[in-house]
């Protein structure tokens, strides 16, 4: 755990150690339940964002995990490989085993619910970003159908705020859940980051 941690130091607080272990707890509880090989998960989780102030850092995260697991069996190291390079919810490889599958579902779980929200916010004061311009109804006509294009043109901008990203990004990720165990939580955390975003607008609007 502390060889882990000892990888994190220049995290943001966003993807700091904490996150690291929030991802692998939820990977290792994912795989139990999926019946998928727990030590690959857990190896994976700690191991997924060594890279992640790198370009493509799923795909050199994979490349420096394996340099770090050179003396474990071939397999289990590439099974680990796997789940690394494919955690990342919208960028190729993607997941096609069930431990792959179990630390994706993790990663996506952690960016949605009351942490996904803390960790929206932190990312925003963090860039010096507004943390509100308009209600969500007058956002999603801005946004348009092709969230992806309007968050590569616009998310670096100071006025794209958090219920941006929650429209661009975030709102999508249940709906993406590869696995049953992590179909049924991120139900319950969709609700609830859904519900504090409608309130956020009514208190912004000065009506609550």
């Amino acid at each position: 755990m502390e060889q882990a941690r000892a990888l994190y130091d220049g995290n943001d607080s966003v993807h700091a150690f904490d996150h690291i272990l929030r991802v692998t707890r939820l990977a290792e509880h994912i795989a139990e339940m999926e019946g998928a090989d727990r030590r690959v998960v857990r190896t994976a989780g700690l191991l997924h964002d060594i890279a992640r102030l790198e370009p493509d850092h799923h795909l050199a995260g994979a490349q420096r995990a394996q340099d770090l697991l050179e003396d474990e069996n071939p397999a289990f190291v590439d099974a680990v490989v796997h789940c690394i390079e494919s955690h990342r919810f919208s960028t190729p490889p993607h997941p096609e085993t069930i431990e792959a599958k179990c630390l994706c579902d993790a990663d996506k779980l952690d960016a949605i619910g009351a942490i996904g929200i803390a960790r929206v916010f932190g990312y925003a004061g963090h860039h010096n970003n507004r943390l509100w311009t308009a209600p969500l109804a007058e956002l999603r006509e801005e946004v348009g159908p092709n969230r992806r294009a309007y968050r590569a043109q616009w998310g670096g901008s100071s006025d794209y705020s958090p219920s941006h990203e929650l429209l661009c990004k975030l709102e999508c990720l249940a709906e993406g859940m590869h696995t049953a165990t992590a179909r049924r939580t991120a139900a319950q955390r969709h609700a609830f980051m859904l519900d504090f975003f409608a309130r956020l607008d009514e208190e912004a609007l000065g009506r609550m």
